[in-house]
């Protein structure tokens, strides 16, 4: 892609920012430090979408930037995609807080929340215009499926969504963190397949007459790297 057009998205995605960091639709807008809007590739072949910001995501402005966001870095590295070359966001852009005994914890957005914000994510993915979504934790998945995705059971299929995008689903590195036990291996079994998947349909040639296909011969090599070292 021509640098120019690489840099009018970037432009376009910074003036959306602003007035995503305008917003008081919803009360967490008030209480929050930082928006995290998002960052990355403005011109992305993947889009990455989580539920919301964390503390350490509040405190710095950033999205993916906790131990959840240092697993996702990984998960990400494992298919060949550098942070860097991605472009990471929430589906609210606000840290969702509930009361805890040490002060606010946090908490998956609201419907509403989710809501409020849409037009900011939407914007985001128009602008982006990804050939593929990735959807990490029922939230995100349901922001796009519907409330009654569940995603023990759906994971792991290919989904249309916006822009009639590839929409793939896939746990919360946060979840993945959460584990213990035999559990941990089945998840992380899950959560590669699903990777692997993502990789495979980036791997995918254009369709004719459309655009020509460029060697993924380094990129291949990556997906026999393990995930979780």
């Amino acid at each position: 892609m021509e640098e120019s057009e690489r840099e009018r998205r970037r432009e376009l995605l910074s003036r959306a920012a602003i007035a995503a960091d305008e917003c008081r639709k919803c009360a967490i807008g008030y209480e929050r430090r930082n928006n995290v809007y998002g960052e990355g590739d403005p011109s992305s072949r993947l889009m990455v979408v989580g539920e919301g910001p964390g503390e350490t995501e509040d405190e710095l402005g950033r999205p993916f930037v906790g131990r959840a966001g240092q697993l996702l870095d990984r998960m990400l590295g494992a298919i060949g995609l550098p942070r860097v070359y991605v472009y990471i966001c929430n589906t609210v852009k606000c840290r969702p807080t509930a009361p805890g005994l040490n002060g606010p914890r946090n908490r998956a957005p609201e419907p509403q929340e989710m809501e409020n914000c849409r037009s900011f994510l939407d914007e985001q993915i128009e602008i982006v215009a990804p050939e593929v979504i990735l959807a990490l934790g029922a939230p995100a998945a349901k922001s796009f499926l519907g409330r009654d995705f569940q995603i023990t059971k759906m994971r792991g299929r290919w989904y249309i969504g916006p822009r009639e995008t590839p929409l793939m689903v896939t746990f919360h590195p946060a979840y993945i963190l959460r584990q213990t036990g035999g559990e941990i291996e089945a998840v992380k079994r899950m959560v590669w397949d699903d990777l692997k998947a993502v990789r495979t349909k980036l791997d995918e040639p254009p369709p004719p007459l459309v655009t020509l296909s460029t060697s993924k011969g380094d990129e291949e090599e990556a997906l026999q790297s393990s995930l979780f070292e």
